[in-house]
């Protein structure tokens, strides 16, 4: 597949509530050389970092818990309560430092050197999001605070050390639900907990 020549056209602000919802109209080149008008609506809510804390002693993750509303409103969860892996935006931060910091705002563990595994879209068809996702290692000695959240950003969060073997057979009765966290649950099973 050749890469199409693309023209915006138009850009139209919908939304900058929390995020920014913008309607594009382009002039999409196809294959065959002819040029279709296309509309998209369009989610910008900056780019993230995720990371997994693990132990391999105690063969244990730290995972957040916290009220998400699309869960809630989707027929996923009842009660809109998610287990993920902590996470933030970039916020003008390089995704090492985002994820120290968000590290331990929502876990009260402070990391040092998070090891970079890769970077991902996970909706890429309609959100700009990229996500870079990290692995560290953690034992209590790093705990220095309770974390969960910040209250400026309306976080409360509470901080879950699980058994890995229990994360994973959460993740495969479909009690987690979120993706950055099924991707590096199936990174660990894969590359560290083998």
């Amino acid at each position: 597949m050749k890469e199409p020549n693309i023209e915006i056209r138009d850009k139209k602000l919908l939304s900058d509530n929390h995020y920014i919802l913008h309607k594009y109209t382009i002039g999409y080149e196809r294959q065959n050389g002819e040029v279709e008008v296309q509309e998209r609506e369009i989610y910008d809510k900056g780019s993230g970092a995720a990371i997994l804390l693990y132990n391999l002693e105690k063969r244990t993750v730290i995972l957040t818990k916290q009220f998400r509303l699309a869960l809630y409103l989707n027929e996923g969860s009842k009660n809109g309560i998610s287990l993920e892996v902590p996470a933030g935006l970039l916020d003008g931060l390089m995704p090492e430092q985002c994820i120290i910091k968000e590290t331990l705002e929502e876990t009260g563990y402070q990391i040092s050197s998070p090891k970079h595994l890769y970077d991902a879209y996970m909706t890429p068809g309609a959100v700009t999001e990229k996500v870079s996702y990290f692995i560290a290692p953690y034992d209590e000695s790093m705990k220095v605070s309770s974390g969960g959240g910040l209250e400026e950003e309306q976080e409360e969060i509470e901080v879950v050390e699980m058994d890995f073997d229990v994360a994973i057979a959460l993740m495969n009765n479909r009690k987690i639900l979120d993706g950055k966290t099924i991707m590096l649950l199936q990174y660990a099973l894969l590359h560290i907990f083998k």
